[in-house]
């Protein structure tokens, strides 16, 4: 039981591999002890190291974790856009090759499609179908083809190739190309997942829905002229009622959605607040003269500047006596120039209100099913431009099969609108 296996007392011991180990002496101390030297055939084994005293730190600080969650956030982001953009791409091949190709060839029609030039990758594709099929990988049977495990670059490759056969559907391969291109640095990114800067993001989105518009799949709602439809939008906005935007400040509203995309164009604005200043300081009597002349109703509601809710609201903001009513009066006298200038000055109302102000909100075509709506609540300490922002989309959410239209945000704002507009007085 005592003895030792590997030969005298103090001898080396034979590891599993039939390699001699060098003893583990303890008793010696100083130079012998940490002697580097091995004995020839023998194998040297480190010593551990105490926790923490060397090596990689591996714990991920608040930072990092902030980091990564950023990276994923991005790459989620561009992996739906580049999913609708192949799906969508998908169709458009198979839509204009199948009736080419299938009579002949029946099933097998993707395969001739990709011709000579595309055998190696098109087989590739359908070892992988036949490897899906045998581990039960296809859930759906719309994806029991070979198309389906296409790729991007593959799906392009046969529209290039056949570039005649799509040349009546769209109008310049140049612009489909380009926007390919500009797509392909995402995908490399993504599907790699490495690191997704902020510009190579906005860039694959314009790309993207650049795309689409080109491909025959532009949105569908009539104020994604004024506001894009967002992919993200598009696929989770039924989560978050009629909202399609949220902004800590109106400064950074109008950074991303400046005053011309929001009211340019418009057939009707009704606006209802305070001072009104997203519209009178941000959209020159010049427009707004234009604006109505070309066709566009607006009414404006205004704080009484005269009332005591003024009163109030000054006391609240922590401001001289008078500085906020003589604020609003300036800015209705500036729309009453506006309104002066005017063929028809029924078609631009003026108003105000005595109570005290809950919100400020701003509708553009609200009495159709493409309106855009600005909606800031009053907060006891800030003022109107320090205040958070929600954009509204009115009239372009889907319903599902078993949900109730129980109303919108849009729907709310513009009810309230017009029972303070019937409470309301007019300004001559």
């Amino acid at each position: 039981m005592g003895e030792n296996p590997g030969g005298a007392e103090g001898g080396a011991w034979v590891g599993s591999g039939g390699l001699e180990l060098p003893p583990g002496d303890e008793s010696r101390e100083g130079h012998e002890a940490n002697s580097t030297e091995v004995p020839p055939g023998a194998v040297s084994l480190a010593r551990p190291m105490e926790r923490g005293s060397i090596g990689p730190e591996l714990d991920w600080n608040a930072d990092a974790w902030r980091e990564v969650r950023t990276r994923a956030q991005r790459a989620g982001r561009a992996y739906i856009w580049l999913n609708l953009v192949e799906q969508r791409l998908r169709a458009v091949v198979a839509a204009v090759l199948r009736p080419v190709y299938e009579p002949v060839h029946g099933d097998d029609w993707v395969i001739a499609a990709a011709g000579p030039a595309g055998q190696e990758w098109v087989q590739r594709a359908v070892a992988v179908r036949e490897v899906s099929r045998r581990k039960g990988y296809l859930l759906d049977p719309a994806d029991d083809n070979v198309i389906s495990f296409l790729t991007l670059p593959q799906l392009r490759e046969l529209m290039v190739q056949h570039w005649p056969c799509f040349e009546p559907y769209l109008d310049e391969r140049r612009d489909v190309e380009l926007a390919l291109d500009e797509l392909e640095v995402t995908r490399n990114v993504v599907s790699r997942n490495r690191a997704l800067s902020e510009a190579v993001l906005a860039q694959a989105e314009r790309a993207s829905a650049r795309l689409l518009e080109v491909l025959g799949a532009g949105g569908d709602v009539p104020s994604a002229r004024r506001l894009p439809v967002d992919a993200v939008e598009d696929l989770v906005g039924d989560r978050y009622a009629d909202v399609v935007g949220v902004h800590p400040d109106r400064v950074r509203l109008l950074r991303q959605f400046p005053a011309e995309d929001l009211f340019g164009g418009a057939r009707r604005l009704d606006a209802i607040g305070t001072g009104l200043n997203l519209l009178v300081q941000n959209f020159s009597g010049r427009r707004l003269v234009r604006l109505a002349e070309s066709g566009c109703r607006v009414r404006l509601l205004f704080l009484n500047p005269a009332s005591s809710a003024v009163k109030r609201r000054e006391r609240e903001l922590g401001i001289k006596r008078g500085e906020l009513s003589r604020a609003v009066e300036m800015n209705i006298l500036h729309m009453r120039r506006v309104r002066s200038k005017l063929r028809d000055p029924g078609a631009f109302e003026i108003q105000v209100f005595d109570e005290t102000p809950r919100f400020t909100a701003y509708l553009v075509d609200g009495d159709g099913s493409d309106g855009i709506a600005v909606v800031q609540s009053y907060l006891r300490r800030s003022r109107g431009m320090e205040s958070p922002v929600l954009v509204l989309r009115g009239g372009g959410r889907l319903l599902k099969a078993d949900e109730r239209d129980e109303g919108s945000l849009f729907e709310t704002y513009r009810e309230e609108f017009e029972l303070a507009w019937v409470d309301s007085r007019p300004v001559s």
